[in-house]
């Protein structure tokens, strides 16, 4: 309880409860405000803690279990502080600006990483040479500007599991290309939007520097914790748990195999029964006595 309350003081101090005016709210934010103050909606901070833990809990599972969680922020406010707190965590980030398909067209986007990332060897390599002084700038031009772009995600090779926005209305193509592929959504949702849009909702200014840092950092902090767990864990695995995991692997090979064997052993006795009927009918005298008064026709065209 302290600790929200302390969480709560710190989010206050950063003015995460300052939403808009009142004539440009969004009706679905309603649960979400607390009071009206001067024409200015404030927000709920019970509800943004209770938001932001929710989905700091959620992140965090999502960077234990390995996968990636793309940071999307291409206000000019939220850039420098989502770009350092990706970077911080290994994660991927779009701070420039959101190319159209990145998500849905993700091949050709990488495409386009390759050729910078081929750019990029090339001019650091003995191929540079050959080349002349103008044909070396224009390179070095096309690798800046594609860099700006997709430097953030040259890292990955397949669509991230989720996806952090700092403003969801500014970011309504990224959410749409998010949904359209079932990736899970996270988004700081201000009093001018609709927080049904995302998976995970947290109710915050999201106009001002101190109020996008407090949060991205508190997101920031729960992914390196749950990236922290997982290495913890592969290190036990590494040691005498890898070993047991290992001896367990093969126990439950070795039974496959004894369940595989059985199986045929079974199939292998209740193939004669078709292959030969002889064999079984033939030495019984008890069932040749039986059959010919009834079934004899019926025996025969068995």
């Amino acid at each position: 309880m302290e600790n929200n309350t302390s969480l709560q003081q710190q989010l206050l101090e950063a003015g995460v409860h300052f939403g808009h005016l009142k004539k440009k709210w969004n009706p679905k934010m309603l649960p979400y405000i607390f009071a009206e103050k001067k024409g200015i909606h404030i927000i709920d901070l019970n509800k943004t803690v209770e938001g932001l833990q929710e989905a700091a809990a959620a992140m965090k599972a999502i960077a234990r279990s390995g996968k990636k969680i793309m940071f999307v922020a291409t206000k000019k406010q939220a850039k420098e502080i989502v770009q350092e707190s990706a970077k911080r965590v290994n994660m991927p980030f779009v701070t420039e600006r959101w190319l159209g398909g990145m998500l849905t067209n993700f091949n050709t986007v990488r495409k386009s990483v390759k050729k910078m990332q081929s750019i990029e060897k090339m001019l650091g390599d003995s191929s540079a040479e050959n080349l002349n002084k103008k044909e070396k700038l224009t390179l070095a031009r096309e690798k800046d500007k594609m860099d700006k772009v997709l430097g953030g995600i040259a890292q990955i090779s397949r669509v991230p599991a989720a996806l952090f926005m700092v403003d969801i209305g500014h970011e309504h193509i990224a959410l749409s290309e998010a949904k359209r592929l079932g990736i899970s959504t996270f988004g700081m949702v201000d009093t001018n939007c609709d927080p049904n849009k995302v998976d995970f909702a947290i109710p915050a200014n999201d106009d001002a520097t101190k109020s996008i840092a407090i949060i991205v950092n508190y997101i920031t902090a729960a992914i390196a914790e749950g990236l922290a767990e997982r290495q913890a864990n592969k290190d036990e695995d590494g040691g005498e748990d890898g070993d047991e995991s290992a001896e367990a692997k093969a126990a439950r090979f070795e039974q496959k195999l004894g369940e595989g064997d059985e199986r045929g052993r079974r199939g292998g006795a209740g193939a004669p029964r078709g292959n030969a009927p002889a064999k079984r009918r033939v030495p019984g005298p008890g069932q040749g006595g039986r059959r010919p008064a009834g079934g004899g026709a019926t025996g025969g065209a068995r």
